[in-house]
């Protein structure tokens, strides 16, 4: 799937029950691992950087401007949110 994210758009750390690839198309990818959010221990991932999320670790992220990312997997698909009240509500 493809993502467009707005500049500074934040999604707070989670995992995922499979393995995530991820490619960078456009913009920059700040990512860090673990439970808390900390920008300090984020690596900035730039056009045409690709990197794997194992199944199951705790990571965030946030966008430098307007980024578009590439994910691919295998499904099922789903964000487990480690604070669930972090998770998007619906509209």
């Amino acid at each position: 799937m493809r993502l467009m994210f707005p500049a500074g758009y934040r999604i707070a750390p989670h995992s995922h029950p499979g393995d995530e690839h991820i490619t960078v198309i456009s913009g920059g990818l700040n990512f860090g691992m673990g439970d808390k959010f900390d920008k300090k221990k984020a690596t900035t991932l730039h056009p045409g950087a690709f990197g794997v999320v194992p199944a199951g670790m705790h990571h965030y992220a946030w966008a430098s401007g307007r980024t578009v990312i590439q994910l691919h997997g295998t499904g099922p698909w789903s964000l487990n949110y480690v604070n669930p009240a972090d998770a998007p509500k619906p509209r």
